[in-house]
């Protein structure tokens, strides 16, 4: 059958003109620049994801080019500017979580980078992490030892996921792991983009006294293809909204 697509009118136009110099575009933000309406702009973005011209994400529209859309994940670049507020509200109640003086290992993503920023004084803190931002924040605060991990950095992910940094958090015995994850299923299994990630997620979990698993609301249901441990097997959940239903029962099981 023939199909014909839709030509996209002046303003869709400019919105996927806008992608080509940024990642993420909101729709408060296109609502407020076009002086349109919200439903107006998601609209618009219906229209562009039918197209292929764009891809949707929760708050706004991104690149169908950016790198995640074959199934692997987006850059930490992309990944920064994606439900920020929601990062930082997470950040600033765990952050209030970790003691003055604690020893603390730090995963992978944007979500723990937001906590590690969250962080203020007096603190004295021990951390230990593959995360490049995490480390170069932590190190310029005088009060702060900085272990990071040692290998071939991920470009695109600001980190290092490699033997030796699963064999470093193995090594060490802390009070707190901060991770986020990839996606959880339904059934309550953590996902993740590759097996290395999984393993190092693993080992901060099983290499520390209590285990902060942190992630906002979209990561429910979010596909990623490799599983690794359940979302009850951390000591706390923290996120940004009311966890699904089925969710907090298996919390409530473990004593989560």
């Amino acid at each position: 059958m023939n199909m014909t697509v839709p030509a996209l009118n002046q303003r869709q136009t400019e919105i996927t003109d806008l992608l080509r110099g940024q990642s993420f575009l909101s729709v408060e933000d296109l609502a407020l620049r076009f002086d349109v309406t919200t439903q107006t702009i998601r609209r618009d973005i219906n229209q562009l994801c039918e197209t292929g011209a764009a891809r949707r994400l929760h708050g706004g529209i991104a690149r169908a080019t950016s790198p995640g859309v074959a199934g692997g994940n987006m850059s930490f670049r992309d990944r920064e500017v994606l439900n920020r507020d929601a990062k930082t509200r997470i950040g600033a109640i765990v952050a209030r979580h970790i003691p003055n003086g604690a020893s603390v290992s730090f995963g992978i993503g944007t979500t723990p980078q937001m906590v590690a920023a969250q962080l203020g004084r007096p603190r004295d803190l021990k951390i230990v992490t593959n995360n490049l931002p995490i480390a170069l924040t932590s190190a310029m605060r005088g009060d702060f030892e900085v272990t990071i991990a040692g290998g071939q950095m991920r470009n695109s992910d600001l980190d290092v996921c490699s033997t030796p940094a699963e064999e470093m958090f193995a090594a060490f015995k802390v009070d707190i792991a901060v991770f986020g994850v990839g996606g959880i299923d339904p059934d309550g299994t953590l996902l993740d983009f590759s097996s290395a990630e999984v393993r190092i997620r693993e080992a901060m979990r099983l290499h520390a006294r209590r285990s902060f698993l942190v992630l906002d609301a979209t990561k429910f249901g979010r596909v990623a293809h490799v599983r690794g441990g359940r979302i009850e097997d951390a000591t706390r959940v923290f996120s940004d909204a009311p966890l699904p239903g089925h969710m907090r029962r298996f919390l409530e099981r473990s004593g989560t």
